[in-house]
């Protein structure tokens, strides 16, 4: 057979487009297991931590190889782990979080265990219930449906483990849908940030409402954004620990944006990093706010809301937790929460060192609380397999009792702001919404009125009219529903203000 010159030049073409492919393919091969190399050599890596000196010992029968005590004191020890040792802590002596809490070095470790440890802060004062009108209405608002999508959302990523690229990926997509609830809510007072740390390439999220008259006190609620799986963290959905956790809080954050909640304190939403190796994320940004002095008035953790594995809804872990601030939670669902469509059931339980993130800022003196989904041994036996899927609840109906509790947390700690309810004579004054119509009684002031100003919850004037008397009906027909400020004016400007809710 004769070749023509073209047709030479076309196989030798192909010979070398083939040769190309090939070595592309030999490239592509080097660079997938450099990654899955780097990838996993965190968790191929021994690693400093403090735990339980109980569980320490114990590990220490049970893997002999697999710890070094470095130090001990009281019931603290300062060890070194291998990663097999950090998993048998992870899921045989705790079997929720991690048991241990990641120290960066030996000197680190060893210092924590004799760092004298903080006095809890007791604000008492900041616990008070006062907001009923708009606490009632942000309940009503709750969505179930919308829980249900994050939680499915942060399941599709198949994997949340702090070094994949899925997890950071997670984070910066978090970080968009927070910032993209508040933008369509119009909130300028609403940022949004990753926090970079020193102990995991994959950041935090937070999200933060400045308050309108106390800034610098803060409020905090939080959950975990990573996941893991005792069978490989290439496959591990996580989907109640803790995607179920993220989701109740944002769903919480949505809900004070429909309601339009102006906060007094500032508040901050949590989406930590890497809890599952040790605290890493929560660890870093509670010993930042402590180092700079932050006031944190108290922090409450989410971490696993969808499985109803008790006879009551939620437990309250009474372990490296702030008695004062579990009262308080404990009260809020006695006032809101007794009976009717929002009721919540509750108990206490126990879930030892290093159980979650609530024990970073137990650790930095500051008052923390873990609702937990079930009593301690009955929660959810799916998390940390590939298992951990919605599918097991398959529905978000637990999650969304969090939800509601989140919401009385965040609104009765951090206050309503610039439309606050409390100026003079407002316990005077009587106001009812009734048909449409907005009946009021001023008798018992002793002043005389001109004007009535009703105010929206971003502080802008939906209606004005004159009045006329002290006694009367304002029609509230082109008002639409939600929660308002009725601000009636006397003749020198005074106002006196209550909250009402238009259905």
């Amino acid at each position: 057979m004769i070749f023509s010159t073209k047709h030479i030049i076309l196989l030798k073409f192909e010979s070398i487009k083939k040769n190309i492919m090939k070595r592309m393919k030999q490239l592509l091969l080097i660079v997938t297991v450099l990654v899955a190399f780097l990838s996993t050599a965190q968790e191929t890596k021994n690693f400093y931590a403090t735990m339980s000196l109980q569980d320490a010992k114990e590990l220490k029968q049970d893997m002999p190889a697999g710890i070094e005590i470095l130090a001990e004191r009281r019931n603290e020890a300062a060890v070194y782990l291998t990663p097999e040792a950090g998993h048998y802590v992870h899921e045989k002596v705790l079997v929720h979080g991690p048991g241990y809490i990641y120290k960066a070095s030996a000197e680190d470790a060893i210092a924590a265990i004799h760092k004298d440890k903080p006095v809890i802060s007791n604000k008492m004062g900041a616990f008070t219930i006062s907001e009923d009108a708009i606490v009632n209405a942000a309940l009503d608002l709750v969505n179930t449906q919308n829980i249900e999508d994050q939680i499915l959302e942060l399941q599709n990523y198949g994997t949340r483990y702090h070094n994949r690229a899925s997890a950071t990926q997670a984070a910066e997509d978090l970080k968009t849908k927070w910032e993209t609830m508040a933008a369509d809510a119009g909130r300028t007072d609403v940022s949004v940030r990753l926090y970079n740390h020193s102990g995991t390439n994959m950041p935090s999220v937070i999200m933060t409402i400045e308050g309108s008259e106390e800034p610098l006190e803060f409020v905090i609620v939080g959950g975990h954004l990573d996941s893991t799986s005792n069978q490989g963290n290439n496959d591990a959905p996580g989907a109640d620990d803790d995607a179920s956790g993220i989701s109740t809080i944002t769903e919480a954050a949505r809900t004070l944006f429909e309601v339009g909640f102006v906060p007094a304190r500032t508040i901050e939403f949590m989406a930590y990093a890497a809890e599952e190796i040790g605290l890493v994320g929560s660890g870093e940004i509670a010993q930042e706010y402590s180092n700079n002095g932050v006031d944190v008035i108290s922090a409450v953790q989410f971490d696993m809301t969808n499985y109803n594995g008790s006879a009551n809804d939620i437990s309250f872990i009474t372990d490296h937790t702030s008695g004062t601030l579990n009262s308080f939670l404990m009260q809020l669902a006695d006032h809101y929460n007794a009976s009717g469509p929002h009721q919540i059931s509750y108990s206490t339980s126990l879930c030892n060192y290093g159980c979650s993130d609530h024990a970073s800022w137990t650790n930095e003196g500051y008052m923390a609380s873990f609702p937990f989904e079930a009593n301690f041994g009955q929660h959810n036996p799916n998390i940390h397999t590939p298992d951990d899927t919605f599918s097991v609840s398959g529905t978000a109906d637990h999650a969304a009792k969090f939800t509601k509790l989140c919401i009385e947390y965040l609104i009765e700690t951090a206050k309503s702001g610039n439309l606050s309810v409390d100026e003079h004579l407002a316990d005077t004054i009587t106001l009812i919404v009734d048909n449409g119509n907005l009946e009021y009684n001023l008798e018992a002031t002793g002043r005389s009125f001109t004007s009535l100003r009703l105010y929206d919850m971003l502080g802008k004037t939906s209606m004005e009219t004159s009045v006329s008397s002290n006694i009367g009906t304002v029609s509230l027909q082109n008002v639409s529903a939600g929660i308002y400020v009725a601000s009636f004016v006397t003749e020198n400007n005074t106002l006196v203000s209550k909250k009402i809710v238009v259905k």
